[in-house]
């Protein structure tokens, strides 16, 4: 998958689940929740507790979704994410090395960057899109959307502290896409087993970023 399929799908389905999780039949279990939902894009973050396993378990029981990876901080950990078959992979800041291995081998690539300059970087460098994290740390939506005035050519994906409603802002605002973790998969709920309403919440944020 070239960057230019990567980005029509972030257009399509604009919510992407991430996971990060140390236990792996749990980790199944949210991802399959939130596809229910209608989630399409699943992050199995590469801190998690066996990811590849993780990864390449979803591939065959999801497999109207897009898996990925993420927090990949080494060459060693992309080598090994894309031999399970991660479809895209984001890292929590801007190395060329990674980049360049990545679109070598068609791997859409989304480094995190903060300020304008490691964007720019990033961008040049070659990334598929931009991971602005932790987006709220410099104004939420409102920097999302001071940043796509002088950077409207770079698509960008906030991540860290985006809400169910909070989500639709950073789409308004210029976001190609946003990313959810903490506040899709309740701790409460993930306690409980209560599926249902992860799938629910999943349901909910599709319907809101949803703006086709």
């Amino acid at each position: 998958m070239n960057s230019i399929q990567w980005q029509q799908l972030l257009k399509k389905y604009r919510a992407i689940a991430v996971i990060r999780c140390q236990d792996v039949a749990l980790a199944v279990a949210m991802a399959k929740a939130v596809a229910k939902g209608g989630i399409r894009l699943i992050e199995i973050t590469w801190n998690s507790e066996k990811p590849a396993k993780i990864i390449s378990q979803l591939r065959i029981d999801l497999p109207k979704c897009i898996i990925g990876t993420g927090t990949i901080l080494t060459l060693e950990e992309l080598n090994e994410a894309m031999a399970c078959e991660a479809q895209f992979c984001f890292t929590p800041h801007v190395s060329p090395i990674l980049i360049e291995a990545a679109l070598s081998a068609n791997l859409p690539i989304i480094p995190g960057a903060l300020s304008p300059t490691e964007i720019v970087n990033a961008w040049q460098a070659g990334a598929s899109c931009v991971k602005v994290f932790p987006a709220p740390s410099l104004g939420g939506a409102n920097y999302i959307k001071a940043l796509k005035s002088p950077l409207p050519h770079i698509p960008l994906i906030p991540t860290g502290g985006i809400t169910l409603e909070n989500a639709k802002a950073y789409i308004d605002a210029g976001a190609i896409a946003v990313g959810l973790s903490t506040n899709l998969f309740p701790e409460s709920l993930l306690v409980a087993n209560d599926w249902q309403a992860i799938t629910e919440r999943a349901f909910y944020l599709n319907q809101t970023v949803n703006i086709s």
